[in-house]
């Protein structure tokens, strides 16, 4: 192995963590490995609003930058514990997929219950990467269905301005509602 990546440790207090990420940081190095001092970065969680420590995390007596916000095997995580962030990430990613696809997904010639399918196997699985670990709101449940229910009409060639329903657009392309789907 020529490299490690994404490793997390986790303590109570920034001294804990001071003293995991220096044992972790001479543990390595006696391997013949370094621990990269510009992509260490920390995160602080207080879900108790009781936790006012001051101080630094230092790596070799470098200050190792605080993160409200980062990205982690996939996932967006928030100090805060939300998953805003990480549903807009997710979005991103399915309209990436949704690009990435376009040339067929807007092609007259393919029949909409293809990409339909299509939809379900590849875009959708890249909205709900994750999503079985999400505590979602009404909020969140309401703008995955609004970009899928963008993606639908746009495939099917349809604007909000035909006033074609929902589900009229979701029975020609054979896709259940994206709410369904994470329950």
């Amino acid at each position: 192995m020529l490299f490690a990546d994404d490793v997390v440790l986790v303590d109570e207090s920034r001294a804990g963590v001071n003293r995991k990420l220096e044992l972790w940081r001479r543990t390595l190095e006696s391997k013949g490995f370094r621990l990269s001092r510009t992509k260490t970065k920390y995160m602080m969680c207080d879900f108790s609003a009781t936790m006012h420590e001051g101080g630094d995390v230092s790596l070799d007596g470098q200050v190792v930058p605080q993160k409200d916000i980062f990205r982690y095997l996939g996932s967006m995580l928030q100090k805060d514990g939300d998953i805003d962030e990480n549903v807009r990430h997710r979005i991103s990613a399915g309209w990436l997929k949704w690009r990435q696809a376009s040339g067929i997904l807007c092609d007259r010639r393919v029949p909409q219950k293809l990409k339909g399918k299509f939809y379900r196997t590849a875009i959708r699985p890249a909205m709900l990467y994750g999503a079985e670990c999400w505590a979602t709101k009404r909020r969140h449940v309401q703008q995955l269905s609004v970009a899928e229910m963008r993606m639908l009409r746009w495939f099917c060639g349809h604007t909000r301005r035909d006033r074609v329903r929902n589900e009229v657009i979701r029975e020609r392309v054979g896709v259940a509602p994206i709410e369904e789907k994470l329950t």
